[in-house]
């Protein structure tokens, strides 16, 4: 193989492992040293550093890799793996001295004599072809002859796999990831069935294994790639567009474009039809109905709502007689010098009283000042401390706050004074799952979670199993802004249902106080455009400006507030697109330069085309709770360690999130990215000073009214506008309010008999009685 590889110019160093820098056990990345012994390269050095993805490598065994050279701009020239081989002994000595190494678990030095004794120096070769020649090897156990023969054929077996996968396409990180998943059966997997990848390996979409399918010679209307088809459609839909379900019209025709887009011929209907109604008969779909669900999220959806009918039917709590409220409140007001309206004063009391309850509204309405009220009242009425050093190790806080980012939750503890966390932190998430369920659920009196409108529907179906049936639970949110990036609707539908007490908050009590960024919100809302739009106000502006002229627009803005003392942290520019001219990432280029420039004083990292520095305002892109960091939160990178300089061996981004620092090793960093410019989306959640939102036609995909709605409210002080008047109005004219397909709202009214409803219910089945999918279905095939 190897003089193969060397007549076909193909580059190798064989040598012997030395030492291991690094080693991912996640994805395997490894940094190691060679001594090298043999290669068809000139010019080289004793010891080279070679990285890639393979398992860890056995220290001073011999190993052939097969790459390129590369320099890297901080340490130089490694050598960069493409695959490798374990090169086996072929002397007598050096076949005894790898068997009774620590590899092989049981074989000392005289086991492993005897086999060589026994079989020669080919000794590894003839066990790999036939490993019934260990019944020959005098004294060996049935059992050690087949750990032997495992353990060797792993090694091997690794070797041809990588290989394999290498002339199918995959690169290395890749291919580790898809043999870490099947082992030995890796190669009869993908041979048998690419399509199977889909399910299994994260990384591999459905384009990637048809495309494999389609080399080894799968037919388009295979029923393994129709199969993958199916679940792909569900997927995509459900990620992308947020939806809890697809009807059986829309899975057929959805299924059918990918199929047909990918090759030529034409996807009967019929096999569609029966790979669904298979996927529904293995539970791999949820079938209701016409409808149908990834399971996850059908039984997410039944979940919410038998915990929604648990908690309404309380029996044991507490109450209050009017009088008693009245004198809490009076106290209340005075001691924090608040005059609350009638309409919160009604608010307060029935969270209170309630099992369930939930208070919306836009920007300005006193929903802050409402919770505050329900806080402080809560505690009174109960006779509770609201200081948590009155309270025991073991003794729970009564009171919980929660929010799904930890901006949010640290909003929370401002306004209150009192500790919030994020929701996944009081849920006990781990990054592998939560420690919270029903048989362990969250202990406290009283539970409020702010942007309810930001939690999906897997979320809320795991906070609402953990909350036990003796704790209120009160939801804040506000319905205009956008639905969540996961799927469903949550405080929507719950609002809309109506069978949980509610409370809108309608008075604009900012406004009073002169914010036209509220005025101008509440009309966005209503799908209005101010006359003033484009007119300056004291906390507003409008900059016309065309997409080109964008990002000089931005920098300038962000220029003029900088000289007035403002920095990075209070100034943010959001975008609709990471793309294009006036994309998130091309605005965040150039006000890196402007707020973190260049400096042979600070200490700057490449990683792919970003180059991070000491002071740069980052944001976090995924959960990671073991360092209670969330996706959304942002912070500011405060040092930088070089790999020459620390234990690890290997390159350290610290960042810190409002005071808890963050370390990043190199490999980590795509969990973070700039955020001197962010997505809306990414700023739910989050209040700024400055807001800087650039609007033009070039985003017109992106544009609608919930969108720019949550921009303009992200603002605390100023807001400015910059691009084209049309845009703006074409976005807020725009909406898809109600688009996301979910039944929660039909599930949770009809929780609610006829009599006790709060909505007029209808009977959906009218005239459907007896008829399901598969009468649909059955008509299609035929």
């Amino acid at each position: 193989m190897q003089q193969q590889l060397d007549l076909d110019g193909r580059s190798f160093i064989k040598g012997v492992h030395i030492g291991t820098i690094f080693h991912n056990e996640d994805n395997l990345y490894s940094v190691i040293r060679v001594r090298v012994e043999e290669t068809n390269e000139a010019h080289i050095e004793k010891d080279v550093v070679v990285t890639g993805y393979f398992p860890l490598l056995i220290e001073y065994d011999t190993y052939t890799f097969f790459g390129s050279f590369k320099e890297h701009p901080r340490f130089g020239k490694q050598y960069v793996v493409d695959h490798f081989r374990k090169e086996f002994p072929e002397t007598k000595e050096g076949v005894i001295q790898y068997l009774s190494g620590g590899l092989f678990k049981g074989i000392g030095k005289k086991t492993a004599a005897a086999i060589v004794e026994t079989l020669g120096e080919r000794a590894i070769s003839k066990i790999l072809e036939d490993p019934d020649v260990l019944d020959n090897v005098p004294k060996l156990t049935k059992a050690k002859a087949k750990q032997l023969y495992e353990t060797l054929r792993e090694h091997e077996g690794l070797e041809q796999i990588m290989i394999a996968l290498s002339q199918f396409g995959f690169g290395p990180q890749l291919s580790m990831k898809i043999y870490q998943v099947y082992k030995d059966e890796t190669l009869q997997v993908i041979r048998t069935n690419p399509y199977q990848l889909v399910e299994d390996v994260e990384g591999i979409g459905f384009g990637r294994a048809d495309d494999l399918g389609l080399q080894l010679g799968i037919s388009g209307n295979h029923p393994e790639r129709i199969r993958a088809g199916c679940l792909y459609v569900m997927e995509q839909h459900c990620m992308q567009e947020g939806h809890v379900y697809m009807t059986y019209e829309q899975v057929l025709d959805e299924v059918k474009r990918l199929l047909e887009a990918k090759r030529e011929e034409q996807i009967d209907v019929a096999c569609i039809s029966r790979e669904i109604i298979h996927l529904s008969e293995e539970g791999k779909l949820i079938m209701e109905e016409d409808r149908f669900y990834i399971p996850s999220l059908y039984f997410a959806e039944k979940g919410i709502v038998s915990n929604v009918k648990r908690l309404l039917q309380q029996s044991d709590m507490v109450t209050f007689s009017e009088a008693e409220f009245l004198l809490a409140l009076g106290e209340w007001e005075e001691e924090a010098n608040i005059q609350y309206s009638q309409k919160q004063k009604e608010a307060i009391q029935q969270a209170i009283c309630s099992p369930l309850f939930i208070l919306t509204g836009g920007p300005g309405t006193g929903k802050t000042t409402v919770i505050k009220g329900i806080v402080h009242l809560f505690a009174k009425l109960h006779g509770l401390s609201l200081d948590p050093a009155s309270y025991d190790a073991d003794e729970p806080f009564p009171i919980l706050l929660a929010a799904p980012t930890g901006r949010a939750a640290k909003r929370m503890t401002e306004s209150t004074g009192l500790p919030a966390m994020t929701i996944h932190r009081l849920l006990g998430w781990s990054g592998e799952g939560f420690q919270r369920d029903e048989n362990e659920p969250i202990r406290g009196k009283l539970l409020i979670v702010d942007e309810m409108s930001m939690v999906d529907t897997w979320l809320a179906n795991q906070l609402l199993k953990c909350v036990p049936s003796s704790m209120q639970v009160i939801f804040v949110g506000d319905e205009d802004q956008l639905p969540s990036v996961g799927p469903g609707q949550v405080l929507k539908d719950l609002l809309r249902a109506n069978v949980i007490p509610t409370v809108r908050l309608t008075n604009i009590y900012r406004q009073a106080e002169g914010s036209s960024i509220i005025s101008l919100a509440h009309a966005m809302k209503d799908g209005h455009i101010p006359d003033d739009l484009t007119l300056p106000q004291k906390d507003r502006s409008f900059i016309r400006c065309t997409g080109g002229q964008v990002v000089d627009v931005v920098k300038k803005v962000a220029e003029n507030a900088k000289q007035k003392g403002y920095r990075a942290k209070d100034v943010q520019v959001l975008a609709p697109m990471y793309r294009g001219h006036a994309g998130i990432d091309r605005l965040n280029e150039t006000l890196q330069q402007l707020f973190n420039p260049k400096d042979e004083q600070k200490r700057e990292l490449v990683f792919g085309d970003v180059t991070y520095r000491v002071g740069d305002k980052v944001l976090q892109l995924v959960n990671q709770p073991d360092e209670n960091v969330f996706n959304g939160d942002i912070g500011e990178i405060v040092a930088i360690f070089y790999a020459n300089e620390n234990v690890e061996k290997q390159d350290l981004v610290v960042v810190s999130f409002d005071g808890n620092e963050v370390t990043y090793p190199k490999q980590e960093l795509h969990q973070i990215t700039h955020a001197y410019c962010c997505s809306i989306h990414k700023s739910q959640g989050s209040e700024f000073p400055i807001v800087i939102l650039p609007v033009v036609k070039s985003y017109y995909r992106m544009l609608r009214r919930n969108l720019l709605y949550t921009a303009v409210t992200r603002s605390k002080q100023y807001l400015i506008l910059c691009g084209e008047e049309e845009a703006f109005q074409l976005g807020v004219m725009r909406t898809d309010d109600g688009t996301r397909q979910t039944t929660l709202y039909d599930k949770l009214i009809a929780i609610i008999s006829p009599e006790q409803s709060l909505l007029p219910m209808e009977d959906a089945n009218i005239g459907m009685e007896g008829v399901t999918p598969y009468d649909f279905m059955e008509n299609d095939i035929t």
